[in-house]
């Protein structure tokens, strides 16, 4: 998997544009569908990442590139914990750092956009 130019907004993964949060679970690429943990927004400021979504747990590690803006949730915390899974909460470009370094065995949460 190879990611080019990122800026908030617009991200390029294997040469395809995406501008707007993606979930890369076992190296496919899917939207991320944030609607489930919109009920969740008005205590957060942003629509935070909860565990109403479809959260990648089955391998080592998640990454969530969360840009500064993007909330995880304590129960997102204890799910991994729960799972035995790693999870890294970064910014969006330290993550896409720690992917192209080591994407073996990682699943990813990407911000892009609000």
């Amino acid at each position: 998997m190879r990611f080019g130019n990122f800026s908030f907004g617009s991200l390029r993964i294997d040469g395809r544009p995406y501008e707007h949060d993606v979930v890369i679970d076992r190296g496919e690429i899917r939207d991320r569908k944030k609607k489930p943990s919109k009920k969740f927004r008005d205590a957060f400021g942003h629509t935070p990442l909860s565990t109403a979504e479809d959260i990648p747990w089955k391998w080592r590690q998640v990454i969530t590139g969360a840009y500064g803006r993007l909330p995880v949730m304590k129960e997102v915390e204890r799910e991994a914990w729960r799972h035995k899974v790693k999870l890294l909460i970064l910014p969006t470009i330290k993550a896409i750092e720690v992917l192209q370094e080591d994407p073996a065995d990682t699943n990813a949460i990407i911000h892009v956009t609000c």
